[in-house]
């Protein structure tokens, strides 16, 4: 279960995949504490960081407690995507990831993200700069590819371990597909055929029975879980306890739920501060409480809350009518 990516060892191969606007320190502990053998960061503009943007200071924060860190970084531009890369190296992060999967167009439009599977050589560029730049092991996530007519996992991670990355995450969707339709588990598994380094399968884990099924068919070294841990951190140690025994754990009790709702709340008011923490649990109360009875009602009160006393009345009532 453990997996080595460069020097790095993880307790276990299951990895919290990086999500904007989701991965934040606080969700990445609650995952951490739930048994994920690596948390990964939200992405980092590599021009954001040339230019000093305050913003970018939140999303580099790392706490020891959920060690080890991916901090994920992308850019278009080799010159630049080194440049920062080595100025960040001294952070606390353990393995610095490289995003040329974001589908969403305000990137993909740059030749950020995605855009960079219809360009193996540029890619690979790319991450041999941040390769040579820093000590510690480079990673890379990428897609299917971009489109029906760009199909270039395979291709691209030949040309990824060449140049001295680490490992790679593939998620098994086109750009195109953005989250759409099925993944295709099929080119994962080219993936790890083709090259020598780690290989992460990506798309479709959503508990204990679908990892072990990624595993078993792809031969993959490790799995991450991305949109399936939203409002759900106890899918870690729920997918390690199913490829320990082979037996599905019971889901969190409602106590268990309010209580981690609470917490999270807590937790990103003290980081983020109240005005800005509420409005953003507003989305994660929906995840945490989606699919129990009374939830579709609830989701549009959640959307009044503005303090945080009045969302742990709101969570009391809703749990304890």
């Amino acid at each position: 279960m453990e997996l080595h990516i460069g020097n790095v060892r993880l307790e276990n191969n299951i990895i919290l995949g990086p999500m904007a606007g989701v991965c934040d320190l606080p969700f990445r502990l609650l995952c951490k504490e739930q048994g994920a053998g690596l948390v990964c960061m939200e992405m980092v503009s590599a021009k954001a960081l040339m230019y000093n943007n305050r913003n970018t200071q939140e999303l580099l924060t790392i706490d020891e407690r959920e060690r080890p860190v991916s901090l994920q970084l992308f850019g278009s531009d080799p010159e630049i995507m080194g440049t920062q890369a080595a100025r960040l190296e001294e952070r606390p992060f353990d393995i610095l990831d490289l995003n040329m999967g974001c589908p969403v167009p305000k990137v993909v439009n740059n030749g950020e993200g995605s855009a960079l599977m219809k360009n193996p050589k540029l890619a690979a560029e790319i991450a041999g700069a941040c390769v040579r730049a820093i000590n510690k092991p480079v990673t890379v996530k990428i897609r299917k590819g971009f489109n029906g007519d760009h199909l270039t996992a395979v291709e691209l991670s030949k040309r990824l371990e060449d140049v001295g990355v680490s490992a790679i995450t593939v998620h098994g969707r086109t750009r195109d597909q953005f989250y759409s339709g099925e993944a295709d588990w099929d080119v994962i598994r080219r993936v790890k055929e083709a090259v020598g380094i780690p290989v992460i399968g990506s798309g479709d884990v959503t508990d204990g029975p679908t990892a072990k099924k990624m595993l078993d068919t792809t031969g993959v070294d490790g799995v991450m879980i991305a949109r399936a841990a939203r409002g759900n951190p106890w899918i870690f140690r729920e997918v390690l306890h199913f490829l320990e025994t082979g037996e599905e754990m019971e889901r969190p009790s409602l106590e268990e739920k309010k209580e981690t709702i609470l917490r999270h709340s807590r937790m990103l008011c003290d980081f983020k501060g109240e005005y800005i923490a509420i409005r953003e649990m507003r989305k994660h109360v929906a995840w945490y409480t989606a699919g129990m009875p009374g939830s579709a009602a609830f989701r549009g009160r959640i959307n009044e809350m503005e303090s945080l006393s009045q969302l742990e009345g709101m969570i009391e009532e809703f749990v304890n009518p």
